[in-house]
């Protein structure tokens, strides 16, 4: 895996549950170029890796900046830059993966809730750039929670910009029906934050006749799989370029097994939500369980599967490994 090191330049703290961090080049170079929506995979001295949005202006030269909320259920990620994280230390990073790129369009309608603001914010910076019209909508539950809520009330109008707070009675449950208007051609929506928020808003979306190809999102947490789908049958995978084959039992993943069997495959989230470990599928049904690609993607013709929480519907699944 092709790693960075990096400084940790700066910590602030951004609203009342998150922290931004700055990075930079140990070398005192730029950091490779990024576009909106794009994340890093952060490597903690904890040995946790954690993917984060890049946020901000899109300036190398200045280094990456992420925001990080402390998360109540946290995994080690988030509590550990809260509490350890300290300016000057030395961490490994990814280059940048795009999973989540702005598509050209005549106007933007982006939607936010949490920390979900941190590549929307860097959306909305780059449409105002173009002289793309836009719209943000960020949804809060107390306006003190915000993350750069202070910078987007600078550099956007009120009319460009609407903070919600549920806390004041502005709840997105609410509101997303009044800021999903009906369709146009070349009006696309971009969504970011919880899954509930996010599954709300398509359904409202839905419910308005917007097509899905003009509806784009990203996760910040896996989709929470119901207990009955826990214990799945085992299945089989095999290998197209050996013919090797193993059994993959319900308490274990499909990486597990390729790891445990010395197949080398990249993983980063090991939660279906960044995209590290998709691979090509030739033969067999998957039950796809990321929230990485899209309704379209995971019907498609050629399929890709993530090895890290995804499973099979049928009794084999060939990989292009």
């Amino acid at each position: 895996m092709d790693l960075l090191t990096v400084v940790v330049d700066g910590l602030w703290r951004q609203g009342s549950r998150s922290l931004a961090v700055r990075l930079v080049a140990q070398d005192g170079e730029p950091l490779p170029d990024w576009q909106p929506g794009a994340h890093i995979d952060l490597h903690l001295p904890c040995g946790l890796i954690r993917q984060y949005s890049l946020t901000g202006p899109e300036s190398a030269d200045e280094g990456y900046l992420i925001c990080v909320a402390l998360e109540s259920a946290s995994r080690g990620g988030s509590r550990y830059i809260h509490q350890q994280l300290r300016p000057g230390q030395t961490l490994l990073i990814s280059r940048p993966r795009n999973l989540f790129a702005l598509q050209t369009a005549e106007r933007v309608t982006l939607l936010a809730a949490g920390i979900g603001i941190t590549p929307l914010y860097a959306m909305a910076l780059r449409l105002e750039a173009d002289g793309v019209p836009f719209t943000l909508h960020y949804y809060l539950k107390h306006p003190q929670q915000g993350a750069f809520v202070r910078e987007l009330r600078q550099r956007f109008g009120a009319e460009q910009c609407h903070i919600h707070s549920s806390s004041e009675g502005h709840s997105a449950r609410q509101h997303l029906c009044v800021a999903l208007a009906e369709p146009l051609p070349g009006h696309s929506v971009y969504l970011c934050g919880p899954e509930g928020f996010m599954a709300s808003a398509r359904r409202v979306a839905r419910e308005k006749g917007w097509p899905d190809e003009q509806i784009h999102s990203e996760a910040f947490q896996p989709v929470a799989l119901e207990t009955s789908a826990q214990g799945d049958d085992t299945f089989r995978i095999t290998l197209a370029s050996s013919g090797q084959q193993w059994p993959v039992p319900p308490d274990k993943t499909i990486a597990q097994v390729l790891q445990e069997n010395g197949v080398d495959i990249p993983l980063s989230c090991e939660m279906g939500i960044c995209g590290a470990c998709l691979t090509p599928v030739i033969e067999g049904i998957v039950d796809h369980r990321d929230t990485v690609q899209s309704e379209a993607e995971k019907s498609a013709s050629a399929q890709q599967i993530a090895l890290c929480c995804s499973r099979s519907r049928s009794a084999n699944l060939c990989l292009d490994l």
